[in-house]
């Protein structure tokens, strides 16, 4: 199985058991529920390949050359019953861009030449879900912290069209112009850890973080949350900075990829 399969057996096994634990549990507290809400405004970077037939292959940097955000939406729902809970994370990204000159590009692994230019369409949609079951190991209402496990899921389309021209030097004929797509989903188990610490009068000032760690059909997966809130009788309001990345297992078309960018967002309790 490898060290990273067991590894992702465990966390996988983790994260099921965690609702057991939880349905076994005989405290009488109430259940608290928190929904959230973003305006997330991501970049994204990554290398992809796009394989035909023979030296036909096609390499973008997309970090070069994609950077029109089309839509984006992100939003979680999170449940508490004492000291363990359960949390679901939603991200759909959709980015487009057509670029009329740019050198970040490779065809059969031969970079273009410098006086010549690629016309590119390039455009890619994301969907990362994460669902995770929680355990409150401190319960200091100033600085709580919840360790949790659990999946997530990530799907990534993208689409590539590009035509050639000036001096195309080594670059056979059929990889002048073309179109390609590529496809990739996985699932990875992940671990982590989350909570907030308040400071300034009353409390109602708080820094929120977020940090997980995992892998399965990924070779590495990770992701990073930090930022300022504030708190209201009906909620919070946070302001954040997101990021998160993907590193693919050998052969895979989509060899990298990431979304790094601010979010806004509104927290609700019940």
């Amino acid at each position: 199985m490898g060290m990273r399969g067991a590894l992702a057996a465990a966390l996988c096994a983790a994260a099921l058991a965690l609702p057991a634990v939880a349905a076994a549990q005989t405290s009488a507290e109430a259940w608290h529920f928190d929904g959230t809400l973003y305006l997330y405004l991501p970049s994204v970077g990554g290398k992809t390949t796009f394989p035909e037939n023979g030296n036909d292959n096609v390499t973008v940097d997309t970090s070069k050359i994609l950077d029109n955000l089309q839509a984006a939406f992100m939003g979680s729902l999170a449940a508490r019953r004492g000291a363990w809970g359960a949390f679901t994370d939603f991200v759909y990204v959709d980015f487009s861009n057509s670029k009329s000159s740019t050198s970040n590009f490779s065809v059969g692994g031969v970079p273009i030449p410098g006086d010549a230019s690629a016309s590119t369409d390039l455009g890619l949609r994301g969907t990362a879900w994460t669902l995770a079951g929680s355990y409150r190991a401190i319960a200091d209402p100033v600085a709580p912290v919840d360790v949790f496990a659990g999946l997530r899921y990530l799907e990534i389309k993208q689409t590539l069209a590009w035509n050639l021209s000036g001096n195309i030097g080594a670059i056979p004929l059929p990889g002048r112009a073309g179109s390609r797509e590529q496809r990739v989903t996985n699932w990875d188990g992940i671990i982590g850890v989350k909570g907030r610490f308040a400071f300034a009068p009353e409390r109602k000032w708080f820094v929120p973080y977020y940090l997980d760690i995992g892998t399965g059909d990924s070779d590495l997966t990770w992701q990073a949350i930090g930022g300022i809130g504030y708190a209201f009788s009906w909620g919070e309001v946070i302001g954040a900075w997101r990021y998160l990345d993907y590193r693919m297992k050998s052969g895979r078309p989509i060899e990298s990829v990431n979304f790094s960018g601010p979010a806004v967002a509104a927290v609700f309790h019940w």
